[in-house]
Protein backbone atom coordinates (compact mmCIF):
# COMPACT_ATOMS: atom_id res chain seq x y z
CA UNK A 1 0.00 0.00 0.00
CA UNK A 2 2.72 2.45 0.98
CA UNK A 3 4.66 1.67 -2.20
CA UNK A 4 1.56 2.32 -4.27
CA UNK A 5 0.89 5.65 -2.61
CA UNK A 6 4.42 6.98 -2.47
CA UNK A 7 5.89 5.27 -5.52
CA UNK A 8 3.02 5.79 -7.92
CA UNK A 9 1.41 9.01 -6.74
CA UNK A 10 4.68 10.83 -6.12
CA UNK A 11 5.93 9.65 -9.51
CA UNK A 12 3.24 11.54 -11.47
CA UNK A 13 5.02 14.04 -13.70
CA UNK A 14 2.03 16.40 -13.54
CA UNK A 15 2.67 17.02 -9.84
CA UNK A 16 4.81 20.05 -9.06
CA UNK A 17 4.98 19.55 -5.29
CA UNK A 18 3.54 17.04 -2.87
CA UNK A 19 4.28 16.15 0.72
CA UNK A 20 3.00 13.18 2.67
CA UNK A 21 2.39 14.40 6.20
CA UNK A 22 0.33 11.61 7.67
CA UNK A 23 -0.61 8.08 6.77
CA UNK A 24 -2.65 6.00 9.15
CA UNK A 25 -2.84 2.31 8.37
CA UNK A 26 -5.52 0.52 10.40
CA UNK A 27 -4.09 -2.34 12.51
CA UNK A 28 -6.81 -4.64 11.15
CA UNK A 29 -5.47 -4.03 7.62
CA UNK A 30 -1.83 -4.52 8.71
CA UNK A 31 -2.67 -7.81 10.41
CA UNK A 32 -3.79 -9.26 7.06
CA UNK A 33 -0.10 -9.30 6.01
CA UNK A 34 1.62 -12.15 7.80
CA UNK A 35 5.06 -11.71 6.30
CA UNK A 36 6.99 -14.22 4.26
CA UNK A 37 6.07 -17.90 4.54
CA UNK A 38 9.47 -18.98 5.84
CA UNK A 39 11.33 -16.01 7.33
CA UNK A 40 14.74 -14.42 7.17
CA UNK A 41 16.84 -17.47 8.07
CA UNK A 42 15.48 -19.59 5.21
CA UNK A 43 16.07 -16.70 2.79
CA UNK A 44 19.66 -16.43 3.99
CA UNK A 45 20.09 -20.22 3.68
CA UNK A 46 18.77 -20.17 0.10
CA UNK A 47 21.10 -17.31 -0.84
CA UNK A 48 23.99 -18.60 1.29
CA UNK A 49 24.54 -15.03 2.56
CA UNK A 50 25.10 -14.42 6.25
CA UNK A 51 26.40 -11.71 8.57
CA UNK A 52 25.66 -8.69 6.42
CA UNK A 53 22.82 -6.83 4.73
CA UNK A 54 21.73 -8.10 1.33
CA UNK A 55 22.33 -5.94 -1.72
CA UNK A 56 19.74 -5.34 -4.41
CA UNK A 57 19.32 -3.17 -7.46
CA UNK A 58 16.12 -1.36 -8.29
CA UNK A 59 15.76 -0.96 -12.04
CA UNK A 60 14.21 2.39 -12.84
CA UNK A 61 12.63 3.60 -16.05
CA UNK A 62 13.99 7.13 -15.58
CA UNK A 63 16.38 9.06 -13.41
CA UNK A 64 15.18 10.69 -10.22
CA UNK A 65 17.14 13.40 -8.44
CA UNK A 66 17.05 13.11 -4.67
CA UNK A 67 18.53 15.62 -2.31
CA UNK A 68 20.97 13.44 -0.38
CA UNK A 69 20.63 15.12 3.02
CA UNK A 70 16.85 14.85 3.08
CA UNK A 71 17.07 11.28 1.76
CA UNK A 72 19.36 10.24 4.62
CA UNK A 73 17.15 12.01 7.18
CA UNK A 74 14.21 9.94 5.90
CA UNK A 75 16.23 6.71 6.14
CA UNK A 76 17.30 7.49 9.70
CA UNK A 77 13.73 8.36 10.64
CA UNK A 78 12.19 5.27 9.08
CA UNK A 79 14.99 2.91 10.11
CA UNK A 80 14.55 4.01 13.71
CA UNK A 81 10.84 3.16 13.59
CA UNK A 82 10.98 -0.13 11.70
CA UNK A 83 11.69 -2.26 14.76
CA UNK A 84 9.17 -0.68 17.14
CA UNK A 85 5.76 -2.30 17.61
CA UNK A 86 4.23 0.77 19.21
CA UNK A 87 5.04 4.37 18.31
CA UNK A 88 4.20 7.29 20.60
CA UNK A 89 3.16 10.64 19.17
CA UNK A 90 6.18 12.95 18.85
CA UNK A 91 5.57 15.98 16.67
CA UNK A 92 9.25 17.00 16.86
CA UNK A 93 10.07 13.82 14.88
CA UNK A 94 7.11 14.14 12.52
CA UNK A 95 5.03 11.47 14.30
CA UNK A 96 1.59 13.03 14.50
CA UNK A 97 -0.32 10.22 16.23
CA UNK A 98 0.26 7.25 18.50
CA UNK A 99 -0.11 3.99 16.61
CA UNK A 100 0.27 0.27 17.04
CA UNK A 101 2.64 -0.57 14.20
CA UNK A 102 1.67 -4.26 14.12
CA UNK A 103 5.12 -5.24 12.89
CA UNK A 104 5.55 -8.47 11.02
CA UNK A 105 8.25 -10.76 12.39
CA UNK A 106 10.70 -12.14 9.87
CA UNK A 107 10.49 -9.27 7.39
CA UNK A 108 13.61 -7.66 5.98
CA UNK A 109 13.62 -3.87 6.10
CA UNK A 110 14.72 -2.16 2.90
CA UNK A 111 16.57 1.06 2.21
CA UNK A 112 16.01 2.45 -1.25
CA UNK A 113 15.93 5.73 -3.12
CA UNK A 114 18.90 8.03 -3.61
CA UNK A 115 21.43 5.87 -1.77
CA UNK A 116 25.07 5.79 -2.78
CA UNK A 117 28.30 4.16 -1.56
CA UNK A 118 28.97 7.16 0.72
CA UNK A 119 25.77 6.25 2.60
CA UNK A 120 26.95 2.68 3.27
CA UNK A 121 28.39 3.31 6.78
CA UNK A 122 25.17 4.95 7.97
CA UNK A 123 22.95 2.33 6.28
CA UNK A 124 24.95 -0.51 7.85
CA UNK A 125 24.61 1.09 11.28
CA UNK A 126 20.92 2.02 10.95
CA UNK A 127 19.51 -1.11 9.32
CA UNK A 128 21.86 -3.84 10.56
CA UNK A 129 22.26 -7.23 8.93
CA UNK A 130 18.60 -8.13 8.43
CA UNK A 131 17.99 -5.65 5.64
CA UNK A 132 18.15 -5.20 1.89
CA UNK A 133 20.00 -2.18 0.54
CA UNK A 134 18.42 -1.38 -2.84
CA UNK A 135 20.80 0.60 -5.03
CA UNK A 136 19.20 1.78 -8.27
CA UNK A 137 21.10 4.73 -9.65
CA UNK A 138 23.90 3.96 -7.19
CA UNK A 139 24.59 0.82 -9.24
CA UNK A 140 23.18 1.56 -12.68
CA UNK A 141 24.63 5.09 -12.75
CA UNK A 142 28.25 4.01 -12.26
CA UNK A 143 30.58 5.65 -14.76
CA UNK A 144 31.87 2.28 -15.97
CA UNK A 145 28.54 0.46 -16.12
CA UNK A 146 26.25 -1.76 -14.04
CA UNK A 147 28.68 -4.53 -13.06
CA UNK A 148 31.34 -2.12 -11.72
CA UNK A 149 28.55 -0.32 -9.86
CA UNK A 150 27.57 -3.58 -8.17
CA UNK A 151 31.24 -4.25 -7.30
CA UNK A 152 31.58 -0.76 -5.77
CA UNK A 153 28.52 -1.35 -3.57
CA UNK A 154 29.74 -4.78 -2.47
CA UNK A 155 33.26 -3.53 -1.61
CA UNK A 156 31.82 -0.60 0.37
CA UNK A 157 29.43 -2.91 2.23
CA UNK A 158 32.13 -5.46 3.09
CA UNK A 159 34.41 -2.69 4.38
CA UNK A 160 31.63 -1.33 6.60
CA UNK A 161 30.64 -4.75 7.95
CA UNK A 162 34.28 -5.59 8.73
CA UNK A 163 34.73 -2.24 10.52
CA UNK A 164 31.54 -2.76 12.52
CA UNK A 165 32.58 -6.32 13.44
CA UNK A 166 35.91 -4.98 14.70
CA UNK A 167 33.97 -2.77 17.12
CA UNK A 168 34.90 0.49 15.43
CA UNK A 169 32.52 3.45 15.13
CA UNK A 170 30.83 3.54 11.72
CA UNK A 171 29.30 6.96 12.34
CA UNK A 172 32.62 8.58 13.19
CA UNK A 173 34.87 6.68 10.75
CA UNK A 174 32.46 6.27 7.83
CA UNK A 175 34.16 8.51 5.27
CA UNK A 176 37.62 7.13 6.14
CA UNK A 177 36.33 3.56 5.74
CA UNK A 178 35.06 4.26 2.22
CA UNK A 179 38.21 6.18 1.23
CA UNK A 180 40.47 3.37 2.48
CA UNK A 181 38.40 0.68 0.70
CA UNK A 182 38.48 2.71 -2.54
CA UNK A 183 42.29 2.38 -2.58
CA UNK A 184 41.82 -1.38 -3.07
CA UNK A 185 38.94 -1.14 -5.55
CA UNK A 186 39.08 0.94 -8.74
CA UNK A 187 35.29 0.43 -9.10
CA UNK A 188 34.65 2.00 -5.68
CA UNK A 189 37.17 4.77 -6.35
CA UNK A 190 35.32 5.64 -9.57
CA UNK A 191 31.98 5.67 -7.71
CA UNK A 192 33.36 8.10 -5.13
Amino acid sequence: MFTSIVGNVFGFKALRALRLEDLRIPPAYSKTFHGPPHGIQVERDKLNKYGRPLLGCTIKGGLVRVERKKSMELKIFSGDLLCDDFIEKDRSRGIFFTQDRVTMPGVLSAASGGIHVWHMPALTKIFGDDSVLQFGGGTLGHTWGNAPGAVANRVALEACVQTRNEGRDLAREGNDIIREASKRSPELAAAC
